[in-house]
């Protein structure tokens, strides 16, 4: 070994080995999804009885991701010239756990009395087809639909999969609608998430006024970590045309998690206005995959920002849950990983006045909530409520 490679490393050279490190393993742990099998349609599955499934769900896809070479991956994660339209039918198992995701290990056959299993895609050839099953699917479902965006680092049959367990676990009574972006799936495709996700914001805009030209009368939305930057520009954008609820049709508006410089999320809010109904912004100070983004931006995202009476002074709701169980190591699928959390949810898409905004309205909603899961109400696990009048400590209890 030579004299200088003896020496030891600078301090800047060693914080960025460290950092490397750190970065490598928040991005494998704890992204959005896993980077398991991109196969989405069974082909090759164990039969399963109808008393097996709890629940057959048919979701609506717009995406601009590539379709696939292969039929059953369905699309890929390269970029789309174009927005494409899809309905994947998934059942979830009888055995299925709230808050849990059960798919089958790498390599192993998919048994849809265990595990989520996407059973058939129908694919549109155009936005007007899509329309008219889109329309008749809102009829008979009260004229509600719900849009779900996802994050970074999530393959198409992931995104699906977590489509169907927010609505199932929420409860959620109307039409599921996925709104996927191209997310390469990978936990090193960071860049090129943010990249595609920017692309993606005029795509989302026409998505909503698709749903709404479908016969929706009130369309919930629910955006998680960067699929936050989708949405915010895709609200933004749709305020500066003037038309920023989508005709009188945007409901509850739900920010999990927004992988977003805090700063620009403010401009963001800034452009839109103060909302007619607030919408919710979920953080958490120990949401560990936004503590490393943060820490490559040097600056706080927003859905780890500390100061949650300052966003809530642009008229939003922050509910903090950096004292919340979360279902993964990294706490950053808090909101539809604990039961408690995605039973909040569902009571908030669910009723037409939600949880309610005031102090007493939201309190008595959530810790009914908790109680209904069986979960015993201490201080142990409280959730942060901070409307742009009150700040609200709501225990929900482990």
């Amino acid at each position: 070994m030579t004299e200088r490679a003896r020496r030891p490393l600078p301090n800047r050279n060693r914080a960025s080995f460290r950092f490397a490190a750190l970065l490598a393993a928040a991005f494998a742990l704890g992204g959005c999804t896993g980077t398991a099998s991109r196969d989405l349609i069974v082909t090759s599955a164990i039969g399963a009885p109808a008393g097996a499934i709890a629940g057959t769900h048919g979701i609506f896809v717009a995406t601009t991701r590539a379709p696939a070479k292969r039929r059953t991956e369905v699309f890929n994660g390269e970029r789309g010239n174009m927005l494409s339209f899809a309905k994947v039918d998934v059942t979830v198992p009888a055995v299925h756990e709230t808050g849990k995701l059960e798919r089958p290990r790498v390599g192993a056959k998919i048994n849809p009395a265990k595990h989520f299993a996407a059973t058939d895609a129908t694919r549109y050839a155009g936005d007007a087809a899509f329309r008219d099953a889109l329309a008749a699917d809102i009829a008979s479902n009260g004229g509600r639909a719900l849009v779900f965006i996802h994050g970074y680092n999530t393959s198409f049959d992931k995104a699906v999969f977590r489509a169907t367990q927010i609505a199932h676990d929420a409860g959620y009574q109307g039409t599921p609608v996925l709104f996927t972006w191209a997310s390469a799936g990978s936990p090193i495709g960071y860049v090129y998430d943010n990249n595609s996700a920017t692309i993606a914001r005029n795509a989302l805009g026409d998505t909503l006024r698709l749903v709404a030209s479908a016969g929706a009368k009130r369309i919930d939305v629910v955006a998680h970590s960067m699929g936050n930057w989708v949405t915010m520009e895709a609200l933004r954008q749709a305020a500066a045309a003037g038309d920023r609820d989508f005709g009188g049709r945007l409901g509850d508006v739900v920010l999990a998690a927004p992988d977003i410089d805090v700063d620009v999320f403010k401009s963001q809010l800034r452009d839109y206005g103060p909302p007619d109904k607030p919408f919710i912004v979920v953080t958490s100070a120990k949401d560990r995959a936004l503590n490393v983004s943060g820490f490559i931006a040097g600056r706080s995202r927003a859905g780890d920002y500390a100061d949650a009476q300052d966003l809530a002074s642009y008229g939003v709701i922050v509910a903090d849950l950096s004292n919340v169980e979360a279902g993964d190591s990294f706490n950053h699928t808090t909101f539809v990983e604990n039961p408690v959390m995605v039973r909040m949810l569902g009571a908030r898409l669910t009723d037409a006045d939600g949880l309610g905004d005031t102090e007493t309205q939201l309190t008595d909603s959530i810790t009914r909530l908790a109680e209904g899961v069986g979960q015993t109400v201490t201080s142990a696990a409280a959730v942060v409520i901070t409307t742009p009048a009150a700040v609200l400590n709501v225990a929900v209890g482990e």
